[in-house]
């Protein structure tokens, strides 16, 4: 039998594995209140009607939505049903997809209030009207809007103690010691934010030690400049570096041209695996960073990635954008040439979204930007990059994902990616597999495995025993799958035996 809670606050997660730190935050800075709320968490693929379900057993007074890009449309079906079916139920929205362009959004007219911007003393104040402790202190802004403003840092309560023993050995943890980001990026919400406010670094280090203390071996940081202030950097590194073990895991976003060589002696000290570095290079054309006001200096940029690849254990994950307005195809590919040849792990390969408020809805009209009408807002086409296109570079990018990402095929991956441009090789293997399959999911590993011998065999000629000893390499022979036993399709197979 289920609890009444006056307070919900209700985080639909991209996939069970990862635990919200907002819902967390906002909890923990509910003060009085936070022993009268929980904390609902589902994912995405979660029916509406159930997730409804889940808080009518509850009975809450006051029901808090974090809305972002990837839970925005589900979230919009939860409040047609919540407010259905609890009508004097007060609800609460907020986060990033809500806080801007609040007149033209469904979401936003369903709920009572919008908290606009971070939410820890908004969200407080609201509650504590609608539960009648004190009235609200911060004004409405035209309708319904509170503007959540920047809370001191300092006078927050820390989240982390809300993070249960099954997220610290199961789950994702995310943890944060800074808000803000410095640059003008216009794809990107950050940009609104030039403000790098940080949390008091002794307390903040206490914290990651209690987390450690319970348990917590993966930590990821969702700073979106972890290395703009490099003596911070070096006291976060020196902790981690002090305390590691086997097993633990610490994962960074850092400005990709900031890396002294303070920064560049510790990580190299650190095992293999141990850090990963998520670099957001996002372009590597000069005309397209200075149209949507993004600054690194590519030099510097090429300097570190090479320092890191070549003489630390650090896993570099590096992202790139397609469609930003003005790049083609041809000057994407010659960026992504690049960004392999720096010796990157991962390149990961987004399409650019319309966040609702960022600065890139200046180009639409300029360069003809047509974006999906729904979450998440992906671009269609451009005036340098056709529909088409587009679509060749979204399966380019699951294509990538499945067989070089994921690293469970290394060898033969290395044998698409080519000698001369990485990324004509691997498009060129993207189009013969969307022709070959018609499909993006549901490829399971022995058919892929299948697919890139009679790719490399039949379309790029290479020889039978190459390719068998590439797929070899990759499966081991004791897990190497029947159907490749001569490492290419059965009806090659014969080929090997003369």
């Amino acid at each position: 039998m289920t609890s009444p809670t006056d307070i919900v606050i209700l985080a639909l997660n991209a996939r069970w594995s990862h635990a919200s730190l907002s819902a967390r935050c906002l909890r923990a800075n509910l003060g009085q209140l936070k022993e009268r709320s929980t904390i609902v968490e589902r994912t995405i693929d979660d029916r509406a009607a159930d997730i409804v379900e889940a808080l009518v057993g509850l009975k809450p007074r006051v029901v808090g939505l974090s809305v972002y890009i990837w839970n925005a449309t589900l979230m919009l079906e939860v409040a047609r049903v919540l407010r259905a079916v609890l009508p004097d139920t007060m609800l609460i929205v907020g986060g990033p997809e809500v806080s801007h362009e609040v007149e033209e959004q469904e979401l936003c007219q369903l709920a009572h209030h919008v908290v606009r911007g971070e939410g820890e003393d908004a969200f407080r104040d609201l509650c504590a009207g609608a539960l009648g402790v004190r009235k609200p202190s911060l004004a409405l802004v035209p309708g319904h809007v509170v503007d959540g403003g920047r809370p001191d840092l300092a006078l927050l309560q820390s989240p982390y103690a809300l993070y249960d023993d099954v997220d610290l050995k199961q789950r994702v943890v995310y943890v944060e010691a800074s808000r803000g980001c410095p640059f003008t990026c216009q794809f990107c919400l950050s940009s609104l934010d030039e403000q790098v406010r940080t949390y008091p670094l002794d307390d903040f280090l206490a914290q990651m030690q209690d987390l450690l203390d319970r348990g917590l071996r993966a930590f990821k940081f969702i700073d979106r400049t972890f290395n703009l202030k490099i003596d911070t950097a070096e006291r976060i590194l020196r902790f981690f570096l002090e305390r590691m073990e086997p097993g633990l895991f610490v994962h960074f976003e850092m400005v990709p041209d900031r890396l002294p060589d303070a920064l560049r002696g510790l990580l190299a000290q650190f095992p293999d695996g141990a850090v990963q570095l998520e670099v957001g290079v996002q372009t590597l054309d000069d005309e397209v960073s200075k149209r949507i006001a993004r600054r690194q200096n590519v030099e510097k940029l090429e300097d570190n990635l090479r320092y890191l690849s070549s003489s630390t254990g650090v896993h570099i994950h590096a992202d790139l954008i397609v469609g930003l307005p003005g790049e083609d195809i041809a000057t994407f590919g010659r960026g992504f040439d690049r960004l392999y040849a720096y010796g990157s792990h991962e390149i990961q390969v987004g399409i650019l979204k319309r966040l609702r408020g960022a600065p890139i809805a200046q180009h639409t009209e300029t360069h003809r930007m047509v974006y999906a009408a729904t979450p998440p807002y992906e671009v269609i086409q451009t005036d340098a990059l056709p529909f088409v296109d587009v679509q060749r570079m979204k399966r380019f990018a699951r294509y990538y994902d499945l067989v070089r990402n994921n690293g469970r095929f290394p060898t033969t991956s290395s044998l698409i990616l080519g000698p001369e441009s990485a990324f004509d090789g691997f498009l060129d293997f993207s189009d013969w597999l969307w022709a070959e399959t018609g499909t993006k999911h549901g490829i399971a590993l022995p058919r892929l495995g299948e697919l890139l011998g009679q790719y490399l065999v039949e379309k790029r000629g290479l020889p039978h025993a190459e390719v068998h000893a590439a797929l070899l390499a990759d499966f081991g022979r004791d897990k190497m799958p029947t159907q490749l036993t001569a490492g290419i399709p059965r009806r090659q197979q014969r080929h090997l035996a003369s």
